[in-house]
């Protein structure tokens, strides 16, 4: 996705080989107008799934999530990194870990808004681990639902997480694939180059 990817060069900031800020526009303050784009493309990706939920984790997966139910026409939930006083009961729980914030976090969602009649479109900001995005799964599995697949709006090629998911048999659609974090600049995965495996 060209519109994303011009913005993480214009906009990102390089912290280190494995940290990208984009806090401008995806992850702090949200650009609407973006978010928007990134909706429809995941809208557009996985068309023939028969999407009937989407499922992400807070927060930042939240504002790509909910455009992209907005152009699917389907709800939008997302898993809670902390409990509070109103989800309480029946839960899904999965224990994930943070790579950006060196945490690990018991994430969960309520078991009422799924079902085994569901098929479930997964989306999340980043894939560099992988570990939110089979937190996400793994709720999902025990939910009886279907995983359509996982939407991701920047993946860093360069950690194992896409690998990880890819080998679990799990449909990847990432808009902007970042392929190193070098010397302070972002290069991207060449989309019309076969990867070598």
């Amino acid at each position: 996705m060209e519109l994303l990817k011009d913005r993480i060069k214009k906009d990102g900031k390089v912290l280190s080989e494995h940290v990208l800020k984009v806090d401008s526009f995806l992850n702090h303050q949200i650009d609407p107008e973006l978010m928007l784009a990134i909706g429809k493309e995941f809208a557009e990706r996985f068309a023939d799934e028969k999407i009937t939920k989407i499922v992400t984790i807070e927060s930042s997966g939240i504002a790509p999530s909910v455009m992209a139910g907005l152009y699917m026409k389907v709800p939008v939930i997302f898993a809670r990194k902390r409990k509070s006083l109103t989800l309480n009961d029946d839960l899904l729980t999965a224990t994930v870990h943070s790579f950006t914030k060196n945490e690990t976090n018991e994430i969960s969602l309520s078991k009422k808004y799924l079902s085994n009649e569901d098929r479930v479109l997964v989306i999340d900001d980043f894939l560099a681990n992988g570990q939110a995005a089979l937190g996400l799964v793994e709720i999902v599995e025990q939910a009886g639902a279907q995983i359509a697949g996982i939407g991701i709006v920047i993946e860093k090629s360069f950690q194992e997480g896409a690998q990880l998911l890819k080998e679990a048999g799990l449909r990847v659609e990432s808009l902007a694939r970042v392929a190193s974090l070098s010397n302070g600049e972002v290069s991207f995965v060449n989309e019309n180059v076969e990867e070598l495996v």
